[in-house]
């Protein structure tokens, strides 16, 4: 059984969308559980009376898609888990095709893709994101190249329960648009990665997206600092590729400094004291500095 795990806000029309989506899916069997972060009214609640196989859960309202994706993560009992925003839409197939190529590869933990943009009255754009250059960079053991670089697009993945059982839940103490970056790197230390290039999702991109009211991303390398130290002192990854990591991150970090140079100056100091004596580095900052 697949646990689908879709949080909510205000937006019971988005809402109606995905689950239709949901309960679209050529996969069975599925449970759905949606987690309201305190919406005002019962439209939710109306709405999601309508479907089978559902759990309809309101939850005191947390600033942030953290604390409701655990609850629902905390309510599944699938062998597969995945989760989907409350106005993204998934294509009939997503499911099918993803246990399927869990169930052939028992060595993957995870099994992920690019998205198609929609806007907001949900029309197609001719807009891929997730996609990478080079296909094997978002496939195997991908901790190496995915801390500081790229993230997984949150409509997309289907993970086994057994790998939340070893990576935790969702980080709630880190702002919101940061948290699901943090989570799907502390991911990648725990599993192999299964990159399937066919978009089976649509992300909708309109103006309330939490994705781009972007003034935390600047702190982003930070958390995803604090997060491999973490994975340094459990013995997950050694000296060697903790150092590699950090230089990663002090690269994004600069890469950042549009967002709030001040901000991310400190952070720099707080990733690696000695950041500045690294030449590469020292050069990306000076040209990110004439750009600002």
């Amino acid at each position: 059984m697949v646990s689908v795990i879709v949080p909510t806000y205000n937006r019971t029309s988005y809402l109606k969308l995905t689950l239709d989506s949901i309960a679209s899916q050529t996969y069975s069997p599925v449970e759905i559980i949606v987690v309201d972060d305190g919406s005002l009214g019962k439209d939710n609640a109306e709405l999601c009376a309508n479907y089978n196989n559902l759990k309809y859960i309101r939850v005191e309202n947390s600033g942030g898609p953290a604390a409701p994706r655990n609850t629902g993560l905390r309510n599944a009992n699938g062998a597969f888990i995945s989760l989907v925003d409350d106005d993204d839409i998934w294509l009939p197939h997503k499911l099918e095709k993803q246990v399927a190529i869990l169930e052939e590869n028992p060595d993957f933990s995870l099994v992920h893709g690019p998205c198609q943009l929609i806007d907001e009255n949900g029309e197609l754009k001719d807009t891929i994101i997730g996609r990478p250059g080079s296909l094997d960079v978002k496939h195997g053991d991908v901790s190496g190249r995915m801390t500081g670089n790229w993230t997984l697009m949150m409509p997309t993945p289907l993970l086994r329960a057994s790998l939340l059982k070893k990576v935790g839940f969702f980080n709630e103490i880190i702002p919101p648009a940061l948290e699901d970056r943090e989570f799907w790197t502390r991911c990648s230390f725990h599993g192999k990665f299964y990159y399937l290039d066919e978009p089976l999702a649509l992300y909708r991109k309109h103006a309330n997206n939490i994705s781009t009211q972007n003034k935390n991303y600047v702190n982003a390398p930070l958390f995803l600092f604090e997060m491999i130290c973490k994975k340094q002192q459990e013995g997950i990854i050694d000296d060697a590729k903790f150092k590699a990591l950090r230089q990663n991150l002090v690269n994004m970090q600069i890469t950042q400094m549009s967002l709030d140079r001040s901000t991310a100056i400190r952070n720099l100091w707080k990733i690696h004291l000695f950041w500045c004596f690294n030449a590469r580095h020292l050069s990306h900052f000076v040209r990110k500095v004439a750009s600002v």
